[in-house]
């Protein structure tokens, strides 16, 4: 690889009796290993998004998978930069990974996983309605053709927007969604589920996997996607967007 730095995006809702006895722990391991970026501990699970060197990263995901004692990570998505993206090693400790405002509970019930090579051709049917789960300024950088915008500002946003315009549609409405890296569709999936809803999809590895695995002569995303740090925003094959 010829970036010399790699970046890895990964989630997973698992529980975690006493997050907070993982902080101090995984922030020395950040440290020792000169890991950069953010991981995020709730009784949920973890998320987060870090930097480094790859056989550092390896070594720090391994070490914090023994520490949470989860067996793996499946959410995950890799990205390369020529510099670190991020400034500062940081564990945070939080009520919720995402908080929707309302129960949801995606260790419990989550919509279907639509990979990426399936995702055209379910989001181009006539009876599906496209939510993108983001707030509006990510929506006006990049979304995927015939997207809808609930013109968020914050994820709560997002119940006010279901009740008043998804609700009405019934709750035999196919609804396929998508997110930066699929951590906010677990939650409002889980949340469609839980009001009913029986047809619920989400893209999976989120806007990230699609760009990474879709080439562009076949990609129905158009602009760049957003992300929370000094890339700024990514393209297709998870560059650095122009």
């Amino acid at each position: 690889m010829e970036h010399a730095v790699t970046v890895t995006t990964f989630y997973q809702f698992t529980p975690l009796a006493t997050p907070a006895l993982h902080k101090a722990p995984l922030l020395t391991r950040m440290q020792a290993l000169g890991i950069k970026g953010t991981v995020t501990l709730a009784t949920e699970g973890v998320n987060a998004t870090v930097s480094g060197m790859a056989d550092a990263l390896e070594a720090f995901i391994e070490g914090l998978k023994r520490e949470l004692d989860i067996a793996g990570l499946p959410m995950s998505r890799e990205s390369y930069t020529g510099a670190q993206p991020f400034k500062r090693s940081k564990v945070k400790v939080k009520r919720e990974l995402i908080s929707l405002g309302v129960e949801a509970n995606p260790a419990v019930c989550v919509g279907a996983y639509v990979t990426p090579q399936d995702w055209n051709a379910l989001i181009t049917s006539a009876d599906v309605i496209t939510i993108d789960t983001r707030n509006d300024y990510e929506f006006a950088m990049g979304r995927f053709a015939g997207a809808v915008n609930p013109a968020t500002r914050n994820f709560k946003e997002m119940v006010a927007f279901t009740e008043q315009h998804i609700v009405p549609r019934g709750l035999e409405k196919r609804v396929a969604m998508y997110c930066t890296g699929g951590i906010r569709c677990e939650k409002y999936s889980a949340y469609l589920v839980s009001l009913g809803f029986t047809q619920v999809y989400h893209l999976k590895g989120g806007i990230l996997a699609y760009l990474e695995q879709i080439p562009p002569e076949q990609s129905l995303w158009e602009g760049s996607c957003f992300v929370f740090d000094e890339r700024v925003a990514l393209g297709h094959g998870l560059t650095v967007a122009a």
